[in-house]
């Protein structure tokens, strides 16, 4: 995978692109990150990209000509292009699993009060909100973003499998997890989880699993529940 970021900062991401898995993946060979500064795309002895809105209003509004020009400058056909807006749709679970499997992701970050509504209307392909919150600017949200496609790619986190049971992937919230010691200040690991019964382990971690869900996020579903599963989850809690 290759992926574009159009940003004003992009050394607010350096250093969250070189450390931990994010880094592993591309000594693996599975990703490729590129930065890409809309300055180098703007006209005039002092490369502005911003400028006053139309009609009035606090803030500026960034420049559509040198947005155009970073994208158009790395953008392959097929490409993702992915604006980074409160107006998007909501990042999920299922939709980073949707862009782990493209081949060039472009994301574009915006500032100050966001982007000329022509870069929304001809440049991107897709728009993305992270959450209902505002944010200095969009490549904190293009970081978020990043993480959660890039260690879904094929051998980043070890062997198939290693994120299929991870909370929103099975579409509620993960089991508890326990490590040694067995016993810590009293508070001892479930004896099930010691049995060496993988039959029994399972079904405890799915009914805590659906526990969990019903507790904490009762909005979200597990996968083939019905909604008779989710009555009986709740009773047993």
């Amino acid at each position: 995978m290759l992926v574009d970021v159009v940003t004003l900062f992009p050394r607010m991401l350096s250093g969250f692109l070189e450390e931990s898995m994010l880094r592993r993946a591309v000594r693996l060979g599975a990703v490729t990150y590129r930065t890409v500064d809309p300055r180098a795309f703007a006209t005039g002895r002092h490369q502005t990209t911003d400028d006053r809105s139309f009609g009035g209003g606090p803030g500026m509004v960034m420049k559509p000509a040198p947005l155009f020009g970073a994208v158009e400058a790395v953008r392959s056909p097929g490409a993702r292009v992915i604006l980074m807006t409160p107006q998007g749709r909501r990042f999920t679970q299922a939709v980073a699993e949707e862009l782990a499997r493209e081949a060039h992701l472009v994301l574009v970050c915006g500032h100050y009060e966001g982007v000329d509504e022509r870069v929304r209307k001809a440049l991107v392909t897709d728009e993305i909100c992270i959450g209902d919150y505002v944010l200095t600017n969009g490549a904190l949200a293009a970081a978020v973003v990043i993480d959660a496609v890039v260690r879904l790619l094929p051998g980043v986190l070890g062997g198939v499998g290693a994120t299929e049971a991870e909370s929103f992937s099975v579409g509620g919230l993960e089991y508890p997890q326990y490590t040694r010691p067995r016993d810590f200040r009293g508070m001892t690991v479930p004896e099930v989880l010691l049995s060496g019964d993988h039959e029994a382990i399972a079904r405890w971690r799915r009914a805590a699993s659906e526990r969990r869900t019903h507790e904490r996020r009762p909005d979200l579903k597990m996968d083939g529940e019905t909604n008779d599963d989710r009555k009986s989850a709740g009773s047993n809690s």
